[in-house]
């Protein structure tokens, strides 16, 4: 994809991500990768107003050179692509229910959702914790590219989900489940459930392999 289409793909997931109340005011991220850098959305912008020709242009060493001051979370997505030469796109969002599950305690911190349904498992996978760092430290940074190892979707602690996908759309439907599936697990609190077993999971792991 060019650049130009590129740019507006990323106000059109703004738009949609805004509109349809996942994130608010001027909260929320994306980023995506160019052969040689990244865009991302500015500092203090609303998903929901994005300008394709003032987006932020990031070159291959991470540096702004191009449009908008970045966002000041820009660490974040650095630090996932970084580990991951796969992901083509990052998406952070300060969702409702996402962010619900973040403040829960005595989660299991290395999976904090259960496998309510199938995609679920086929598109997020495990969700780690990261724990609560100030906004802007620097041990954030280093605790996501930790994390981004071995996963491609995380909840930072108190603050909201990081995804990878291998680009935009997958970024962007992986959220979408997470969001979805922390919400469902928030309404089934004090229900009798009935999540996947670890066999059926195992068997949709092979069928159908997360690739972010």
């Amino acid at each position: 994809m060019n650049e130009n289409r590129l740019r507006q793909e990323i106000c059109d997931v703004g738009a949609s991500i805004h509109g349809r109340g996942l994130t608010h005011g001027a909260t929320g991220n994306i980023s995506a990768r160019l052969d040689d850098g990244w865009l991302m959305t500015p500092t203090g912008s609303n998903l929901g107003q994005l300008d394709p020709g003032r987006l932020s242009r990031l070159d291959e060493n991470g540096e702004h050179i191009a449009g908008d001051k970045p966002t000041k979370e820009s660490f974040l997505h650095l630090a996932v692509y970084g580990q991951r030469a796969g992901s083509g796109a990052v998406v952070h969002l300060h969702a409702t229910h996402s962010v619900a599950v973040s403040v829960l305690a005595d989660l299991d911190p290395t999976d904090l959702l259960p496998p309510i349904t199938a995609y679920y498992v086929m598109r997020v996978g495990k969700l780690p914790l990261v724990p609560f760092y100030a906004p802007g430290d620097a041990k954030l940074a280093q605790a996501v590219g930790e994390t981004a190892q071995a996963h491609h979707a995380m909840l930072l602690a108190n603050h909201g989900p990081v995804v990878a996908g291998t680009d935009l759309s997958a970024a962007l439907d992986a959220t979408e489940e997470l969001e979805e599936t922390a919400r469902l697990f928030l309404l089934l609190q004090g229900q009798r459930t009935r999540y996947l077993t670890t066999e059926q999971v195992a068997a949709l792991r092979v069928a159908f392999p997360i690739k972010a």
